[in-house]
């Protein structure tokens, strides 16, 4: 059954023509610039990265340019602890400086048995990821996704620099154009790790309960919350919530 839809948001105008400025000026320009013009643009920057299947392309792009550049990483405590390990395999490889890990103290408390999940999937994403990065993303005037057009129908448009419904935030994609073969490539040429799943056959890597193996000639998040109509978190809508497939737009 659909989610009910966000009431419309005001957007902050001032906020809205910057990010149109931004979009204009580095339509044609690489991640690289996108990365160094939002650095200058937005002081407050922090990325916030999954350290998934393909994290790694634009982590080391950001400690190419700047080290100190505050990452956020949410750990919902149902992660695979193959991307824990990979976690701290990257960050040393790439020297962060600026790593903050994410929890929320409320999950012990309002999921005590780990199976909300099971029952409601996005008040589950909601409470392990979704509330406690709206928290850490409080002292942020902006934030770097790794979000990219090819990775399903709702990111289709999507553009360098947006502004995040419903709060005074830019939200900066670089590898928005970029296709499946330029994230392997950066990787391969740079010869960066890539997460252990990836060859498993998980190129799309969530929480363990919700992931699963991809068979080859799927949708690359085919294995996200499979067998439902959910294909995001929630942390890239108004307030954290859902519009699934189907509600009205």
């Amino acid at each position: 059954m659909p989610l009910d839809h966000p009431a419309p948001q005001a957007i902050n105008p001032a906020l809205s023509t910057k990010v149109d400025q931004l979009n204009a000026q580095l339509r044609h320009h690489s991640a690289t610039d996108v990365l160094r013009a939002a650095l200058q643009a937005v002081p407050d920057l922090a990325m916030v990265s999954s350290f998934g299947a393909e994290s790694v392309a634009l982590l080391h792009l950001v400690a190419m340019i700047d080290r100190d550049v505050p990452v956020l990483f949410i750990d919902t405590e149902m992660l695979f602890a193959e991307t824990l390990v990979y976690q701290q395999e990257v960050a040393e490889r790439l020297g962060l400086r600026n790593l903050r890990i994410i929890r929320n103290p409320e999950t012990s408390q309002r999921d005590p048995k780990g199976t909300l999940h099971l029952t409601d999937q996005d008040a589950c994403c909601a409470l392990r990821k979704t509330a406690p990065l709206q928290t850490a993303l409080a002292s942020h005037s902006g934030w770097i996704t790794g979000r990219k057009r090819f990775q399903s129908g709702q990111r289709a448009t999507l553009d360098f620099f947006e502004v995040e419904a419903g709060e005074d935030r830019i939200k900066v994609n670089p590898l928005a154009y970029w296709q499946p073969g330029d994230v392997a490539e950066y990787i391969a040429e740079n010869r960066l790790p890539r997460h252990p799943l990836v060859a498993k056959g998980y190129p799309s890597i969530g929480c363990a309960p919700c992931t699963s193996p991809v068979a080859a000639g799927e949708d690359p998040r085919a294995g996200r919350w499979r067998n439902s109509e959910k294909d995001e978190c929630g942390i890239h809508f108004v307030n954290g919530k859902m519009v699934r497939i189907g509600a009205p737009t």
